[in-house]
């Protein structure tokens, strides 16, 4: 039932060298600034496609993490530390020099946007978004960090249904935090530039933090299944992914002026989610109304139902194919039985839609608010 959608994970970037870019006053801060260089290129590396390492020597540089989702995770943790340390020391110097506001020579932070509608050219390849601000680096760096956090979720969720859910909350809380408090600086910056990632909006970063609360709702849902919790529950548990959906979606149409540029198969995806849960948690309901002998009532539900999941027919090619297919053979099967059963047994009058119930949801997660690194290192730079 759980929908993949990992083109947010397909960031690419090009190489960035700060030993050249700040003038280190003392050996101690050139040092940081190329292990900070080296931490970029490895991530830099293995998310480009240009890793020469083996498997094996990979993992045993991962302290023998095998997953190279989880190995990339280790690699953000490792760079986030003295990227934010950076950040806050440049930040400080200005404050204390506010004449100085430049002491790069070219910083050129450059980042693709899969989110973004038009990020590829046929002819020249993914289009780089370039902004010369280390917090456009943090922002991208943290939607990276958000977006395998996800894919992280997703790669245990067949074997770990609880830590799965705990991953989603935790990419919600980086995507939380980037709206808060990384992007609302960044935006004066970014004002002046024509041409932005969706990505580096205060929009994408709450819309993709509601939909990781969504996915974790979804994983709890599915975690009350497998535990035979009540139908009436159940059913509130899908809609309240429903509700989390709609929230994203309303938001994505309230500021569609700011996100014009973001992807159909992302608006898709909302969609699709969207429609699937709702008809998980309406076939749970009609299934409560055939076990108290009102058929009329389910088949009205699940005509419902269907006519809505039909509406949202992903096309032949979609990736998402299979699991819509599922879910309606799922819907179909049911409503025939229960018609079955109504034309020949109870002959119940089947309802208008204006005579349905009214759908109910019930959220149950929260986002783990995320934790800066809080390394302090001192930077001495020629100013």
């Amino acid at each position: 039932m759980l929908l993949h959608f990992q083109d947010s994970a397909k960031l690419k970037t090009r190489n960035v060298a700060f030993e050249t870019s700040y003038y280190a006053r003392d050996s101690i801060t050139l040092s940081q600034l190329r292990d900070l260089s080296s931490k970029r290129r490895a991530i830099e590396e293995s998310i480009n496609g240009s890793s020469h390492l083996t498997p094996a020597i990979a993992r045993e540089m991962a302290g023998g993490v095998t997953s190279p989702i989880a190995q990339d995770l280790l690699k953000l943790e490792g760079y986030l530390p003295l990227l934010e340390n950076l950040i806050e020391c440049v930040q400080a110097e200005i404050n204390n020099k506010p004449q100085v506001r430049q002491w790069t020579v070219d910083l050129r932070f450059r980042w693709t946007s899969p989110l973004s509608g038009s990020s590829v050219n046929p002819l020249s390849g993914p289009k780089y978004y370039r902004v010369d601000d280390l917090r456009y680096e943090l922002c991208m760096v943290l939607n990276l960090f958000g977006a395998l956090l996800r894919e992280r979720a997703l790669e245990i969720l067949p074997v770990d249904l609880i830590k799965a859910a705990q991953l989603f909350r935790q990419a919600a809380g980086v995507y939380q935090h980037m709206a808060e408090k990384v992007l609302p600086d960044l935006q004066p910056v970014l004002a002046i530039s024509a041409d932005r990632p969706p990505e580096a909006t205060v929009t994408m970063a709450t819309i993709m933090s509601i939909v990781c609360l969504a996915e974790a709702q979804a994983v709890t849902a599915r975690k009350a299944e497998e535990k035979g919790t009540s139908g009436s529950l159940l059913a509130k548990l899908h809609y309240g992914v429903v509700q989390l959906l709609d929230e994203a979606l309303n938001i994505l149409r309230e500021r569609d002026s700011e996100s014009t540029d973001v992807s159909e198969k992302f608006r898709r995806f909302l969609n699709l989610s969207k429609v699937l849960h709702e008809s998980r948690s309406q076939r749970y309901i009609a299934a409560d109304f055939r076990t108290e002998e009102k058929l009329g009532m389910a088949v009205g539900v699940l005509r419902h139902s269907m006519n809505r999941v039909q509406m949202v027919r992903p096309p032949y090619e979609d990736v998402w194919k299979p699991v819509y297919r599922q879910e309606i053979d799922a819907l179909g099967q049911m409503l025939r039985k229960c018609e079955q059963e109504n034309e020949f047994i109870w002959r119940d009058k089947v309802p208008r839609v204006d005579e349905l119930p009214i759908l109910e949801g019930k959220k149950l997660v929260m986002a783990s608010p995320y934790q800066a690194f809080g390394l302090d290192r001192d930077f001495v730079f020629v100013t």
